[in-house]
């Protein structure tokens, strides 16, 4: 590969039209980005790409007629930044630096332009789009920008296009912290157009239908003077810069425990930026990405993001689309909390009829008051109309009779874990619906085969489990039981596409995939605390992987009934492998929500749950809870592996990101086995071939 040459590039073009700036204030460019595909398919900086936005700035800003220079995106998108494959691409330090420097060649233009620039921020704006944009001395936005953020922390890297200089001297530490850091690693949070306003990243926001002639009217009232952009100043005392960064290494501790560089590095930049000059604050961002973009965190990162945004798109082993039934209306068993939330998905995502039913009367009413008040939040928010929230309302009923289901073609159980009570409750339902009707169980454990057993119509009985909370998790377990008819499981795929989850098919064996994993992985955790291991030695074991949350406040967030339940389902079915802990069974029996009592943002092991752990005499250390724990998980997934639970080792990984939390930065599970050497010295082999999270696609 020469220094900057990428075949498979998605080459975006930026074409400049001259246009009449309104109220005389004279000629205008207008850029627009766009690599020729619609929204799927957004707009990207490749090599080429760059060289056609720098041919269009220099073309514009090279007519002495040209009073502004303007930059926007295709509908519905600005620009998200950096190809990420032709970064993967790079075959040497200096090929990646080269990348870099062009990034930071290309913006400067629009920084240092003889005439005021701007960006139009129509639509989605990442990474190097959102840099692009900062580089501009103006920006106006979109309040229907569903999507402005810095990725790059989530991925492994830091802002490298001038964005960690740029940003904390227009927005202050404090929210560059909070755009940089800390959004990227709560699950890589976004922001939307109005709360990017607010931060004051843009000037001025204006409503999606014409939002680019109030832009070029705005900039022209920019040009003739008539509009004066006054910003609020930035705080650059120390103390308070400090303050910031302070804060930052302490969410980057606390998520990532030293696990990851990146955070840690862009937190090296912001505090750059508070003196530096642009070209030295940019240098530095080059060479942190030049470090960066040759780690392991990268490599690991791009596997998960391939399989993000292409595996969990096109799920191995599903039947053809065409076969889907069409769904007019759901049903919902329960209306606790799960199934609320569940009736609430449904109705938001396909505004269809959702019958909720439950015992009695009063718990029918408590769930659709649920849904009703959540609709209620949404309206409060401006997120929906208040015609759609009148529609949606009315859309979702209840009932104390399952005859509610008689026209349903979708009908999901969310009732209480037990296998007798779920073939009860779909036993009632098969006899009033209709015989396409889809069945469909939130079960997180039991068998899907047996609970469609006594059925007469077992083919259309499908695992459709989903993880809590409902709204936030994207994944969607869909389990095929043995008699799961294709038209069936297609139906189940569609919904859960509408539903806008990421779903993965999987064979009907116990615990699936997300809730096996975890429960053998922290059982040994649990097992090495019976034996005699602190709680606080036991819960630290893991950090240096840097999971999303520790095993004790994992178990606290599940409850200690769900996992002592699931474990003893494991049990049953794997019992050399699946630890039941007596301790976990007793703080089950006295009431307790998990080990911990919380002092604000600290837990404190209840002094209650010590008194209640019968603790051996054969206490481990830190590290060898944790290899006990990554072989333990080493081993399953070679074992789920040749049960065929998934189709591929591929999937694990992907449910594991988007069902468990489980860092990018680690690429899932197997890529982190792999690193560590525990594939080989438990299974004598990698689960992934060399090279293969290395590589997106």
């Amino acid at each position: 590969m020469s220094m900057l040459e990428f075949p498979d590039e998605v080459v975006t073009r930026a074409p400049v039209r001259y246009v009449s700036l309104p109220g005389g204030a004279g000629t205008g460019a207008l850029i627009t980005l766009d690599n020729g595909f619609d929204h799927t398919k957004p707009t990207t900086f490749g090599p080429r790409g760059m060289a056609n936005i720098e041919a269009a700035l220099d073309e514009a800003l090279g007519r002495e007629d040209v009073v502004a220079v303007a930059v926007t995106g295709k509908p519905f998108v600005f620009a998200v930044g950096a190809d990420l494959k032709v970064m993967h691409s790079a075959a040497t330090v200096e090929q990646a630096k080269e990348y870099f420097a062009l990034g930071h060649r290309v913006f400067r233009k629009l920084r240092d332009s003889r005439v005021p620039t701007f960006a139009f921020l129509n639509g989605a704006t990442l990474g190097g789009g959102l840099e692009l944009a900062l580089h501009c001395h103006y920006r106006t936005i979109s309040a229907g920008v569903p999507v402005l953020a810095f990725p790059e922390v989530f991925l492994g890297l830091v802002p490298g296009w001038g964005g960690s200089q740029l940003l904390p001297n227009l927005v202050g530490a404090e929210n560059a912290v909070t755009v940089i850091v800390e959004n990227a690693l709560n699950q890589n949070r976004m922001l939307r157009g109005p709360q990017a306003f607010k931060l004051g990243i843009a000037d001025v926001m204006f409503e999606p239908a014409d939002f680019l002639e109030q832009s070029l009217a705005w900039a022209a009232g920019v040009v003739r003077g008539d509009t004066r952009v006054e910003r609020p100043g930035v705080d650059r005392d120390e103390a308070t810069w400090q303050g910031a960064l302070a804060r930052g290494r302490a969410l980057a501790d606390m998520k990532v425990h030293g696990a990851t560089q990146a955070p840690y590095k862009a937190l090296e930049l912001i505090g750059l930026a508070r003196e530096a000059t642009y070209d030295d604050g940019t240098a530095a961002e080059r060479r942190a990405l030049a470090e960066l973009a040759f780690g392991e965190d990268l490599r690991a990162s791009l596997y998960a993001f391939d399989l993000v945004q292409r595996r969990a798109k096109r799920p191995a082993g599903v039947p053809d689309a065409s076969l889907a039934r069409d769904v007019t209306k759901v049903g919902v068993v329960g209306a606790g909390l799960m199934a609320s939330q569940l009736a609430l998905l449904f109705v938001r995502r396909l505004e269809v009829p959702v019958v909720m039913t439950d015992l009695d009367q009063e718990r029918v009413e408590v769930g659709v008051g649920y849904v009703h008040g959540e609709v209620d939040k949404l309206l409060g928010k401006g997120r929906i109309s208040r015609d759609k929230a009148n529609r949606l309302k009315a859309l979702v009923t209840g009932s104390t009779g399952k005859e509610a289901f008689a026209d349903a073609d979708f009908v999901l159980e969310a009732v209480f874990e037990e296998l007798k009570v779920k073939q009860q409750v779909l036993a009632e339902v098969e006899a009033v619906v209709t015989p396409e009707c889809v069945l469909a169980t939130n079960t997180s454990s039991l068998s899907v085969t047996e609970m469609a057993s006594g059925l007469e119509h077992p083919e259309r009985v499908v695992g459709f489990h989903f993880f809590n909370p409902v709204a936030i998790l994207p994944l969607l377990e869909i389990a095929r039981a043995e008699k799961t008819d294709d038209a069936s499981l297609a139906t189940a795929f569609a919904v859960g596409r509408t539903l806008r989850k990421s779903c993965v098919l999987v064979k009907d064996a116990p615990a699936f995939v997300v809730n096996r994993v975890l429960t053998r992985f922290l059982g040994e955790v649990t097992r090495a605390v019976d034996e005699g291991t602190s709680f606080e030695v036991a819960d630290r074991a893991l950090e240096p992987l840097g999971l999303p949350m520790s095993p004790f406040v994992l178990l606290q967030l599940v409850g200690p009934a769900v996992a002592l339940h699931v474990a003893q389902t494991l049990h049953e079915a794997f019992p050399d492998r699946f630890y039941v802990s007596d301790n976990l069974a007793r703080l089950v029996a006295a009431g307790k929500s998990g080990v911990y009592l919380w002092e604000g943002s600290t837990p404190k092991v209840d002094p209650e749950v010590r008194e209640l752990f019968a603790a051996g005499d054969a206490p481990l250390e830190e590290a060898q809870v944790r290899r006990r724990a990554l072989d333990a998980l080493a081993e399953e997934i070679r074992l789920m592996l040749e049960e065929d639970v998934v189709a591929d080792v591929r999937d694990i990984d992907l449910a594991m990101l988007l069902g468990a939390g489980w860092p990018f930065h680690l690429g899932g599970v197997t890529p982190y086995l792999d690193r560590a050497g525990v594939s080989e010295r438990v299974n004598g082999a990698r689960f992934l071939e060399p090279g293969v999270a290395s590589l997106p696609g």
